[in-house]
């Protein structure tokens, strides 16, 4: 009966007016080291790695790839959950996991000579930690080829397994732990179904609590149809909840089978957004029409 509702709400907006691009969300791409990129897909090719960049559509990916940037995803590339704004695939994994993918993932950021890198997974729901053990595997590989080398971890929301979750995570930290509340609590029902927004700010909470001086992150997107107060609203509850560093982004359809764009936000309504979620008091503000989880995550950081 829920999948029934949803689906019909989909046909619904899709059968609103769709909104022209403005200016500036329109990017214009100057592939300088296109032998980079090249080189990038190269390596998760051939050890069977992913990205979130690719697998989302995001539309800073070429610019990320020039740069020798880019988010990892773990933990394959089917997703347990089926959210209407995202383009991730979804279904039910076949495997567990790779056993191999710490280490062929390690390999890879050595390789690359990161100093700075952001790992995210599918949704697995299906696992009995959610995938968290997987994420501190992870860690512990990266650490034993770079010891000094910053990371952030992207995770889901661990819907039925906070608790355990927390304590796999105790074993080996990231610096910064990030976790997207993705939009305001009116909206889960209808872009959302699978997550719960309450949840979503128990995790970050209950790190923040657990884990003091560990950096804690999440992100948003607008243009989905909530309302100023909402927005707000969410943006205190994150700071209430422990966040220290906060992203905002327009959001974009990646299909007709996806939500639609409720209204495009202007560059002068993102810069007073940013402007009040600072004073709020968070210590990193970004926002923009760009502005995705982990885009130069590094700057944040620093």
């Amino acid at each position: 009966m829920l999948y029934l509702i949803i689906l019909i709400t989909i046909y619904k907006n899709m059968k609103q007016k769709i909104f022209k691009k403005p200016d500036w969300i329109k990017i214009k791409f100057s592939v300088k080291n296109i032998n980079k990129i090249k080189k990038i897909k190269s390596f998760l090719k051939q050890n069977k790695l992913h990205s979130v960049c690719e697998e989302a559509l995001c539309p800073n990916l070429i610019e990320c790839f020039s740069k020798g940037q880019l988010t990892f995803m773990i933990l394959g590339n089917i997703c347990t959950r089926n959210c209407l704004y995202c383009n991730v695939m979804h279904g039910r994994p076949k495997i567990k996991y790779d056993k191999y993918e710490a280490s062929k993932l390690a390999n890879i950021i050595f390789l690359m000579k990161l100093r700075y890198v952001v790992i995210t997974s599918v949704t697995r729901d299906d696992l009995h930690d959610g995938g968290a053990q997987q994420f501190v595997n992870c860690i512990k590989k990266i650490r034993e080829k770079n010891s000094k080398i910053k990371i952030e971890i992207l995770v889901p929301d661990f819907k039925n397994c906070i608790e355990k979750a927390l304590k796999i995570f105790s074993n080996s930290l990231p610096d910064v732990f990030n976790h997207n509340i993705e939009t305001v609590e009116r909206l889960y029902k209808q872009i959302r179904p699978a997550g719960i927004y309450k949840k979503s700010l128990i995790l970050l909470r209950k790190f923040k609590y657990l884990f003091p001086k560990i950096l804690t992150k999440s992100g948003l997107m607008i243009g989905l149809g909530e309302t100023k107060k909402e927005l707000f609203n969410t943006i205190k509850d994150l700071k209430y909840n422990g966040v220290d560093i906060l992203t905002i982004g327009q959001y974009l359809q990646p299909s007709k089978y996806h939500v639609p764009v409720s209204n495009y936000i202007s560059l002068n309504e993102f810069n007073k957004i940013e402007i009040a979620a600072k004073k709020i008091g968070f210590k990193k503000v970004k926002c923009g029409p760009f502005v995705r989880s982990s885009y130069n995550a590094e700057n944040y950081f620093s």
